[in-house]
C-alpha cells in the first residue's frame, strides 16, 4: 500500500509539472483526494445519461437544457455527465464553462472508472478564469490528463457545481481591456465586471489524446481489485489567430455579434479608438477596431467609422 501511494505521488507530480499551469490555484490540488468530492450512490450514477465524447471531438451542451438531476448532498443544480474512451491512451480533457450576461457555471468534475468507482476529483478552484481572446470568450477552464489503467473501455466524467460555489464570484477583465493588452496599446482604466456563479450556463468538453506524463489513479501491477481509471492536467489549449483584414475601402459585412450588448465603458473605449485612428488616417486599425466591437456586440461602433471615415466624426 504505501509503495502504491508513493507511485501515485510520482505520478501527480511528473503531470502537474509536465503541463502548463493555467492558475496557481491548481498547483496545489490534488486529483485523488477525493475527501471533498460528494458521496454518491452507485445506483444513482447508473440512473444517469452519459453522453459519450470522441477523442478529437468538442461537445457543447447548455446545462438548462441538457443537464440532468442528481439528488445528492453537495450538488446544487443540474449537473452534466459525459464518457470518454478509455482504450486509446493518455488523454487531454479540457473543460470550458462559458460567461454570459455576468453569470457563469462553476465547474467541478468527478472522475470515475469503468465501474463508476470514484478514482479522482478537480474542484472548482481548478477551472481558472482566462481572458477573453480574438477567438474566445470569458470563461472559466481547466484541462485534465488521464491515462486509463490497462482493461478500462470508458471512463466517466460528472460535472456539477455547489452551494459553495454558488455563494462565490469571479472577477473578468473587460473586453476593451483586453483587447488594448493584446495590441499594445493604453489599458483603459474602466472597472472590471463581476460574474455571478449560477446553476446555468454553457460548457464546452474536449478530448484528445496525448503523450505527455499524467496521473495514474487505481490498481497497479496485477492487484486483484477492479481495474480503475488514470487522471491528470494538459497542455493549454491552442489560440486561434485573427487573420489580416483586406485592403482597406469600405468595411467589411459586419461579423455575427453577440446577442448580450456591450457595456457603456467598453462601448465608448472603442468609438474613442475608432475615431483617433481614422483622424491619423490609419485605416486598417480602424477596421480591427469595428471588427472587434461588432464581435463583443457593439451597436454604434460600424456608425462610428463611417462618420469618421468620412470626416464626420
Amino acid at each position: 500500500m504505501k509503495m502504491k501511494k508513493s507511485l501515485l505521488a510520482l505520478c501527480l507530480t511528473a503531470g502537474l509539472l509536465a503541463a502548463p499551469m493555467t492558475s496557481f490555484a491548481a498547483i496545489n490540488i490534488v486529483p485523488q483526494d477525493l475527501s471533498a468530492a460528494p458521496a454518491i450512490p452507485a445506483s444513482a450514477l447508473q440512473q444517469l445519461q452519459w453522453t459519450p465524447v470522441n477523442a478529437s471531438q468538442t461537445v457543447t451542451n447548455d446545462i438548462a437544457v441538457a443537464g440532468q438531476r442528481l439528488n445528492v448532498s453537495g450538488i446544487s443544480g443540474p449537473v452534466m455527465a459525459y464518457s470518454v474512451p478509455a482504450n486509446i491512451g493518455e488523454l487531454n480533457i479540457t473543460l470550458s464553462s462559458k460567461v454570459k450576461d455576468e453569470s457563469v457555471f462553476a465547474p467541478n468534475v468527478l472522475v470515475l472508472d469503468q465501474n463508476l468507482s470514484p478514482a479522482a476529483f478537480f474542484p472548482s478552484s481548478f477551472f481558472a478564469y482566462q481572458e477573453p481572446g480574438v477567438m474566445s470568450d470569458n470563461r472559466l477552464e481547466g484541462t485534465m490528463k488521464l491515462t486509463p489503467a490497462l482493461g478500462q473501455q470508458k471512463l466517466y466524467l460528472l460535472v456539477f457545481t455547489t452551494e459553495k460555489d454558488l455563494r462565490q464570484t469571479t472577477q473578468m477583465v473587460d473586453p476593451a481591456k483586453a483587447y488594448a493588452k493584446g495590441n499594445g496599446n493604453a489599458v483603459p482604466d474602466i472597472p472590471d465586471p463581476i460574474a455571478r456563479h449560477a446553476t446555468s450556463g454553457t460548457l464546452a468538453l474536449k478530448a484528445s489524446t496525448s503523450s505527455a506524463s499524467s496521473i495514474l489513479v487505481g490498481p497497479l501491477f496485477g492487484s486483484s481489485a477492479p481495474s480503475a481509471v488514470t487522471v491528470g492536467n494538459t497542455a493549454a489549449p491552442a489560440y486561434n489567430t485573427q487573420p489580416a483584414p483586406a485592403p482597406v475601402a469600405a468595411p467589411a459585412p459586419a461579423p455575427a455579434a453577440k446577442s448580450e450588448p456591450m457595456l457603456n465603458d467598453t462601448e465608448s473605449y472603442f468609438n474613442r479608438a475608432i475615431k483617433q485612428a481614422a483622424e491619423k488616417g490609419d485605416i486598417d486599425k480602424a477596421l480591427k477596431l469595428l471588427n472587434e466591437a461588432e464581435r463583443l456586440g457593439s451597436k454604434t461602433a460600424r456608425a462610428t467609422f463611417i462618420s469618421s471615415v468620412k470626416g464626420k466624426g
